[in-house]
């Protein structure tokens, strides 16, 4: 799962550049590329920490009902 989370902090920067830089040449404005790459690097991290959340497969993310406090 490691291999997952390390593409992922390889493309945030990837987009942020790179989605820029080609909206930037094919004629959009820098003020309308910046915030349209950064969307798309927030739905990035957003996958990364919400959809395939980084937790263990042995621990459970909500305690069950009935545990003692």
């Amino acid at each position: 799962m490691s291999r997952y989370y390390d593409l992922i902090l390889g493309l945030i920067p990837v987009a942020l550049g790179g989605i820029t830089t080609l909206l930037a040449t094919i004629g959009v404005s820098l003020t309308a590329a910046v915030p349209i790459a950064a969307a798309v690097a927030a739905g990035l991290i957003g996958h990364g920490v919400l959809v395939n959340a980084p937790i263990d497969g042995t621990e459970s993310a909500v305690p069950p009902a009935n545990a003692a406090d």
